[in-house]
């Protein structure tokens, strides 16, 4: 459950920042247009003209996972995981590496890698775990205040 929570706030954190970047490729593409740079061509207006644009996508999916990599590389905790005192580590304690944090968000499918701990309870990892070669461990409340206190 306590991986539902932080999943769930971080959700929220991540729909924010894709407001924002859609906000920041919307105004930068009505600038383009006006400036008669580019065209609509064959669409009817700026969000479709977006929607359409591979580049766009790949930047929106780029801010998600830019979001999840930068707070497991850091801290080991994204917003969601500091308040539901969880932190992703490899089994050493140490912190993930790029390429496990690149692997395991990939992996993660959108939350629904968490079911594999249903299908394999003896090892509390999550799909994304076993596949990034990590950990999910909760934190005592003391533990959780240092790392906070820290940053």
């Amino acid at each position: 459950m306590r991986r539902l929570g932080a999943w769930l706030y971080d959700l929220l954190v991540v729909i924010s920042l894709l407001m924002v970047a859609g906000f920041i490729f919307f105004g930068l593409t009505a600038l383009a247009l006006s400036q008669g740079w580019i065209t609509l061509g064959p669409y009817q207006d700026t969000a479709e003209l977006l929607s359409a644009n591979r580049l766009y996508q790949l930047s929106l999916l780029t801010v998600a996972l830019g979001f999840y990599c930068w707070f497991w590389r850091t801290s080991g905790q994204t917003i969601g995981m500091r308040a539901w005192r969880l932190r992703v580590q490899n089994t050493d304690g140490r912190r993930l590496s790029l390429a496990q944090c690149i692997i395991r968000a990939v992996t993660a499918l959108l939350g629904l890698g968490n079911f594999w701990i249903w299908l394999n309870p003896r090892t509390k990892l999550a799909l994304q775990d076993k596949i990034a070669d990590c950990e999910m461990v909760v934190m005592s409340k003391e533990l959780n205040k240092q790392l906070l206190d820290k940053q």
